[in-house]
């Protein structure tokens, strides 16, 4: 299985969506600001200066990861989800280490991340990959009740 992570193509953001929504169905709801950065990611992502990348095993799609504009030199690292099919085999480790790499080239000084502490396992990834918990700026997304920042 070669893991490989590639940039937007315009044709791949279904997957952009069916994986999101996968687990944000699974876990909590999907909320207005989701259902538009997920049908629209050109426009709410990329038009913005942030970017949007996938991850592909011999050839298939199966997650995706997004680096959202915040302010000058700080990006969120957002809309990480992994193919219910293929959860579980490292995907999303080699996704959030994408992420992190992708946005370190790109010169971003500070990395946020919001987060559920229901979601055990990939709190601890992002932990493992250097991200710390920070005091939470409410109201970006209702389900978060954990902030993370890492800095370059």
């Amino acid at each position: 299985m070669e893991l490989q992570i590639i940039d937007y193509r315009p044709e791949y953001q279904p997957y952009f969506e069916k994986f999101n929504k996968q687990w944000l169905e699974e876990y909590f709801v999907v909320e207005p600001l989701d259902k538009w950065v997920l049908e629209q990611p050109e426009e709410a992502i990329i038009q913005k200066g942030g970017k949007v990348y996938f991850l592909t095993s011999d050839d298939k799609v199966v997650g995706t990861v997004a680096l959202r504009f915040i302010d000058e030199g700080v990006f969120e690292l957002t809309k990480m989800a992994i193919d219910k099919e293929f959860r579980g085999a490292g995907g999303g480790q080699v996704l959030c280490q994408a992420g992190i790499d992708k946005a370190r080239e790109m010169g971003v000084q500070k990395l946020i991340l919001f987060s559920n502490r229901v979601l055990a396992n990939a709190i601890h990834i992002y932990h493992k990959l250097g991200f710390t918990e920070i005091p939470i700026e409410p109201g970006t997304y209702s389900r978060a009740d954990i902030m993370m920042e890492i800095n370059f």
